[in-house]
């Protein structure tokens, strides 16, 4: 479990480090699309209007992101990394220092208020490319996460791999029907974690 917890740090310090220009251009094309995403919807934040709102070339936004679909996978890793930091260094039970089944029931929690919170920019990132937030650090940050959290188990991989999956499931069903029932969703994972995680350590 140790490489475990040391891979959850490694994967919560990316992104790698960068010039000093690129970083300060990196922040700003990504408060800019968030801006525009709140403004105006998913239809304003088109690459151009990034650029044009950043204040730096198209080209610039391209090049660091490829395309909308990279652009907007960036920012709900940003907005991850937030819950990222909240495990790793928060208050309690979402941070150290809570039994393992109040630290995951915390994790859910914060994980499902994000995506609800987020559903229109998920929608976008998978209509533009499938599967893609599968792909960046933080669902391999989340899975590692719950499997420590469930190491009393018998298959911490697989209980961590469960909980996900049903969240996945259920996160299916709501990017196809908004009005989707959320605190349903947070029951069913919530006894779930009851039945896969440690009460104690």
């Amino acid at each position: 479990m140790r490489g475990m917890t040391e891979e959850l740090l490694n994967i919560a310090s990316r992104p790698p480090r960068e010039r000093a220009d690129a970083a300060r251009n990196r922040s700003r094309i990504l408060e800019a699309a968030a801006e525009l995403f709140a403004r105006s919807g998913a239809e304003a934040m088109t690459v151009d209007a990034v650029a044009k709102a950043a204040g730096v070339g198209k080209g610039t936004v391209f090049r660091r992101f490829g395309d909308k679909s990279g652009l907007v996978s960036a920012l709900l890793d940003e907005r991850e990394r937030e819950i990222q930091r909240a495990v790793l260094s928060g208050e309690p039970p979402l941070g150290p220092g809570a039994p393992p089944r109040e630290r995951a029931t915390a994790f859910l929690d914060a994980y499902l208020d994000h995506l609800a919170r987020h559903l229109e920019l998920v929608r976008l990132s998978e209509t533009a490319a499938p599967g893609a937030r599968y792909r960046i650090g933080a669902y391999r940050f989340w899975h590692m996460h719950l499997a420590l959290l469930c190491a009393g188990a018998p298959d911490p991989g697989h209980a961590a791999h469960a909980l996900l999956a049903v969240v996945d499931a259920d996160l299916a069903n709501a990017l196809r029907d908004e009005g989707y029932d959320w605190d349903r969703i947070r029951a069913g994972v919530r006894r779930l974690a009851v039945a896969l995680v440690p009460a104690e350590v």
